[in-house]
């Protein structure tokens, strides 16, 4: 599928204006939305890719820069140590309140497009699969991919390193897949087993999945790329986006009405 990919649109939140990259089919038509998260370098080029991806599949993609209030609209940091340092440090100078008001703008974006058909997922990366987590707990969510999310274990984003993301864990209604890599230092093995326990706490719908890979696995540059391992978990996060939103697989050709909305 042909897909648009230089669009954007600057949404307003209580912390300012908020970048937002849109990637979405170039055939007019309704399709359902997908809020994607990035890393902590911002929209990179790995990440647009990731997004072109969702998009080839049938679905509108809208990727947050995440640091907009810090940083001039457009920033990109470079993976290197400079770009880890300032995305760790901003990491947790903004508060938790300010993540979540974003999720909301960037979910109500999807929302209001008449090009979407108004059933919503998120996914993200590392840091983003936290605020995926995060955003998750939003009811209008029904599917959800984390991959190899950072600090759910230990509550350590936001300013104070004090976020409730674990304690609020029961919100998130919709389904959810957590996907893991073993070799992964962030997040140790009673880590994940710490986020597992309480997911089974709470009745989550949830699928877990572990592969023997690092972090960053996902990410199709560098040296902790893993084609095998990221080729079948984005395989697993498109089943489940088909089956939470996509109504059968098949909503890219459909026009849907309002009443099909929720």
């Amino acid at each position: 599928m042909v897909v648009i990919d230089n669009e954007y649109v600057d949404l307003d939140t209580p912390s300012g204006p908020m970048r937002t990259h849109i990637v979405r089919p170039a055939a007019e038509g309704h399709y359902p939305g997908i809020v994607l998260y990035s890393e902590i370098f911002q929209v990179t080029k790995p990440i647009h890719r990731t997004a072109v991806q969702l998009a080839g599949h049938g679905y509108i993609v809208a990727i947050p820069e995440i640091y907009h209030e810090f940083e001039p609209l457009g920033t990109v940091f470079e993976y290197d140590q400079a770009g880890s340092d300032r995305g760790n440090t901003l990491k947790t100078t903004k508060t938790v309140q300010a993540y979540d008001d974003d999720a909301r703008a960037a979910l109500a974006h999807l929302a209001s497009r008449p090009d979407c058909t108004g059933r919503l997922g998120v996914m993200g990366i590392c840091i983003g699969g936290h605020l995926a987590f995060r955003a998750a707990m939003n009811p209008e969510v029904s599917g959800t991919v984390c991959f190899y999310a950072t600090d759910i274990h230990k509550g350590g984003l936001g300013a104070g390193m004090n976020d409730n993301s674990m304690a609020r864990a029961a919100e998130i209604k919709g389904e959810l897949l957590m996907v893991w890599g073993r070799q992964d230092p962030h997040i140790p093995t009673e880590g994940r087993m710490k986020v597992l326990e309480r997911l089974n706490e709470v009745g989550a719908r949830l699928n877990w999945h572990e592969v023997n890979g690092a972090h960053a696995f996902l990410r199709d540059e560098g040296v902790r790329y893993d084609p095998e391992h990221a080729r079948s978990m984005f395989g697993l996060a498109l089943e489940l986006f088909h089956r939470t939103i996509a109504v059968g697989g098949g909503a890219a050709s459909l026009k849907l009405d309002t009443n099909t909305k929720h």
